[in-house]
C-alpha cells in the first residue's frame, strides 16, 4: 500500500491550476491534424502556411494553433478543425490556409470549404453533423482532436494523468482491478480476454523477481493502423494506462513494443517517456508517493508472429520472435522469466478512461459482455475511409453504409473481412451482425485489432483468400511444420485455382487442410490462418466452383483466366492504351484503330483500366461441358 503525501497532491493540483489559468476558451484554436496520414497528404504544408499568416498577421494572441495526431478521417485530410465552434474544413489545397486564418480572424465562415454531403449535396459546417462523425461513439479518438502529442502540459490540461492521481489517492490497488473487472473491458488485441482477469492473475503473482507490463503496438495487419494512430496522437494515454496497470499489480518495469516501421509513433513516445520523467510521472519514487515504475520503448523488426504474446517475449528478450508452447503462461513466466501481463494500444488507453468514468459509467456503452467502444480502419470500396470508433455491439451494415457512406463506385459492396489477414470474410447478407468477439466467431471471423476491408463486385474472393495466404504464408516463423508447411500448400492451391489448374477435388482439399491447419498449429497465427480460406469456401464457394469447372473469374481479377483484344469499332486511335502498356503488346497510328499483340500482353489490365471508351475487352476462356475444347467468350 502506497501513501499519498499532502505535498504532491497540492504540487500536482497547483500545475493543473496555472495550465487552466492561462487557457481562454473563448480564444478560436485551428487544429491541423498531422498524423502519418495527415502528413502524407499535406498536412505540414497546412502548419507552416499557418505559422506563417499568424505572425506575419500578428494574430498569435488572437488565434492558437494545435497540432494534433489522426481525428479519424483519413480520406478528408489535409483537413482543419476550428475550435470551439467545431467547424471543419476538409482536403484543403495549402493555398486556402491564408484565407482560414483571416476567416478566423473575422470570425467567418468560408462556405466554399466546407464538407458537401454526398447524397444532400448541401454544405455542412460543423465535424459532428458529417455522417461519417455523427454515428460514432468517440472517446479514445476524441481525445486526439485535444491534444497536441509532444506536449505534456496539453494533455494535464485535458484531465491527463488525473486518473493516475484518483488511484494513488486512494491508495488501494485491488480497488483498481475490481474497477476495471466490473467495467468488462476485453483485451483490445484480437482475443478478447478479461483484463481485469489477465491484471488480478497477475497482481496474485509473487513480487520478489519483479513484474513486467508490455503495451503490444505490434500491429501488423495489412490495412489496419488504430494503435499507430493512438501512438502517434496521445501517447501520454498509454503511459498514463500502464502507470495505473502498474500500481493495481504490483509491476515494477513496462515495455512498449512498437514496430519499427512506424516512425511518427516511435519519435512521439520518445518525447513523452521524457516528458514524463522529467515531472517525476515515472522512476522511482513517483511524486513522493514511493511507487517505482519506468518503460523502456523496444522496436520491432517487422515479424507479423511477434503480434502473439510468447514470440514479442522473445522479441523483447533480443531472441527470434517465434512462439512457445504454453503454459506457462506469460503471467507466470514472461520476460527473463519474471511474471508478465501484455495487452495492446487501445487497451491501455480505455484504463484512464475507466477510472476517470467509473467502471458502472463505461459499463453502459455496448453490451453487457462486449463493453466500451472500440476503433475500426474502416478500409476497401467503401466512400468514407479512416478510423471509426463506435460502440461494442453495433452492426457490420451500420459501419459501412451510416458511416462508411456505401460503395464508392457503382458495384455493389459484397463481403467485408474482418480481424486483419487471419480474419474471415463475411457477405453483405449478414450484414446485420453485431459485432462481438461471440458474434463474429460463430461467422468464422475474429475481431483482431480492428481492420475492417470492404470488398464490391469487382473483388474476387479467391484472390483475396489467395493474398491473405501468402502474407501468412511468409509471415509464418515456421516453428511447427502444419503452419509452416500448410500455409504454403494452401496459397499453392489458391494459385492453381486462380490460373485454371484447379478441379472441384482441390476445393474438398483445400477445405480439410484448413481444418487441419487451424487444429494442429501452436500459435495464434496458424490457429486463425485458415479463416480466409474457410469462410470465402462458406460463403462463396460458388465462385471457386465458377473458377474450376468454367475456369473463370466473375470478378475478372484473376488475369490467367483472360486474354484482351481492341474493339476496332470503339477505338478511336486516341493511343492511351499504348501509352500504359509496360510491354509494347499495343501499337497503332493516331486516330485509327490500335491493335494488340497477345503474345507479348503480361495481362496486367493496364490499358483495360484506362480506356474510358469500352475498347479493351476482356475475354475469359470458358470451358465447354462435356468437352476437351474450349472458346472464347467476352466477360
Amino acid at each position: 500500500m502506497f501513501e499519498l503525501t499532502h505535498g504532491f497532491l497540492q504540487e500536482f493540483k497547483a500545475l493543473q491550476d496555472r495550465i487552466l489559468a492561462d487557457r481562454d476558451p473563448s480564444i478560436p484554436v485551428i487544429v491541423i491534424p498531422a498524423g502519418t496520414c495527415g502528413q502524407a497528404s499535406g498536412a505540414n504544408d497546412l502548419i507552416r502556411l499557418s505559422k506563417r499568416e499568424l505572425l506575419a498577421r500578428k494574430l498569435t494572441d488572437k488565434i492558437h494553433l494545435r497540432i494534433t495526431g489522426c481525428h479519424g478521417f483519413c480520406q478528408a485530410e489535409p483537413s482543419v478543425l476550428i475550435e470551439p465552434y467545431g467547424t471543419f474544413y476538409p482536403k484543403l489545397a495549402s493555398k486556402e490556409m491564408p484565407r482560414i486564418v483571416a476567416a478566423v480572424a473575422e470570425g467567418r465562415v468560408i462556405e466554399d470549404l466546407l464538407w458537401k454531403d454526398p447524397q444532400t449535396r448541401k454544405r455542412v459546417e460543423r465535424q459532428r453533423d458529417i455522417s461519417f462523425f455523427r454515428s460514432q461513439a468517440r472517446t479514445i479518438l476524441f481525445r486526439n482532436e485535444k491534444v497536441d502529442p509532444i506536449r505534456i502540459f496539453n494533455y494535464v490540461e485535458n484531465g491527463g494523468y488525473s486518473s493516475l492521481v484518483k488511484v494513488l489517492i486512494k491508495g488501494n490497488p485491488h480497488w483498481v482491478v475490481e474497477e476495471v473487472k466490473t467495467s468488462g473491458l476485453r483485451g483490445r488485441g484480437g482475443a478478447g480476454f478479461p483484463t481485469g482477469i489477465k491484471w488480478e492473475l497477475l497482481a496474485n503473482q509473487p513480487n520478489g523477481r519483479g513484474k513486467f507490463l508490455v503495451c503490444n503496438g505490434d500491429e501488423g495487419d495489412p490495412g489496419a493502423y488504430m494503435d499507430r494512430s493512438v501512438l502517434e496522437g496521445n501517447p501520454h494515454s498509454i503511459i498514463e494506462g500502464l502507470l495505473i496497470g502498474a500500481f493495481a499489480t504490483g509491476a515494477t518495469e513496462g515495455v512498449v513494443y512498437v514496430r519499427s516501421e512506424y516512425p511518427l509513433a516511435i519519435k512521439h513516445l520518445v518525447i513523452a517517456l521524457r516528458q514524463a520523467r522529467d515531472i517525476g510521472l515515472l522512476g522511482k519514487d513517483i511524486l513522493g508517493t514511493g511507487f517505482s515504475f519506468d518503460i523502456q520503448l523496444v522496436k520491432g523488426a517487422g515479424a507479423f508472429v511477434c503480434g502473439e504474446e510468447t514470440a514479442l517475449i522473445r522479441s523483447v528478450e533480443g531472441k527470434r520472435g517465434e512462439p512457445r508452447q504454453r503454459p506457462p503462461f506469460p503471467v507466470e513466466s514472461g520476460i527473463e522469466g519474471k511474471p508478465t501481463a501484455i495487452n495492446n494500444v487501445e487497451t491501455w488507453a480505455n484504463i484512464p478512461i475507466i477510472i476517470e468514468q467509473g467502471s458502472q459509467e463505461f459499463a453502459k456503452v455496448g453490451t453487457p459482455k462486449n463493453t466500451g467502444t472500440k476503433i475500426f480502419s474502416l478500409v476497401g470500396k467503401v466512400k468514407n475511409t479512416g478510423l471509426v470508433e463506435v460502440p461494442m455491439g453495433i452492426t457490420i451494415g451500420q459501419i459501412v453504409y451510416d458511416i462508411g457512406g456505401g460503395p464508392s463506385g457503382r458495384a455493389k459492396i459484397k463481403a467485408v473481412q474482418t480481424g486483419g489477414p487471419s480474419g474471415g470474410c463475411i457477405p453483405s447478407s449478414m450484414f446485420d451482425l453485431s459485432i462481438d468477439y461471440e458474434s463474429l466467431a460463430k461467422v468464422g471471423s475474429i475481431m483482431g485489432s480492428g481492420g475492417m476491408i470492404v470488398m464490391d463486385e469487382n473483388t474476387c474472393m479467391v484472390d483475396v483468400a489467395k493474398y491473405f495466404m501468402k502474407f501468412l504464408m511468409d509471415e509464418s516463423c515456421g516453428k511447427c511444420f502444419t503452419c509452416r508447411k500448410g500455409t504454403q500448400r494452401m496459397w499453392e492451391m489458391l494459385d492453381d485455382i486462380s490460373v485454371g489448374k484447379g478441379t472441384v477435388a482441390h476445393l474438398d482439399l483445400l477445405e480439410e487442410l484448413a481444418l487441419i491447419v487451424k487444429d494442429t498449429s501452436m500459435c495464434g497465427l496458424g490457429q486463425t490462418a485458415a479463416n480466409p480460406v474457410l469462410t470465402t469456401l462458406r460463403y462463396f464457394r460458388d465462385e471457386y466452383l465458377t473458377h474450376v469447372t468454367k475456369k473463370f473469374c466473375p470478378a475478372t481479377v484473376c488475369r490467367d483466366l483472360f486474354s484482351y483484344r481492341v474493339v476496332a469499332e470503339k477505338c478511336t486511335g486516341c493511343g492511351l492504351c499504348v501509352k500504359v502498356c509496360p510491354s509494347g503488346a499495343l501499337s497503332g497510328q493516331r486516330k485509327k484503330p490500335h491493335s494488340l499483340d497477345m503474345s507479348k500482353c503480361l495481362k496486367c489490365r493496364a490499358c483495360y483500366e484506362v480506356c474510358n471508351l469500352e475498347a479493351i475487352a476482356g475475354d475469359a476462356i470458358i470451358l465447354v461441358p462435356h468437352s476437351g475444347l474450349t472458346k472464347e467468350e467476352t466477360a
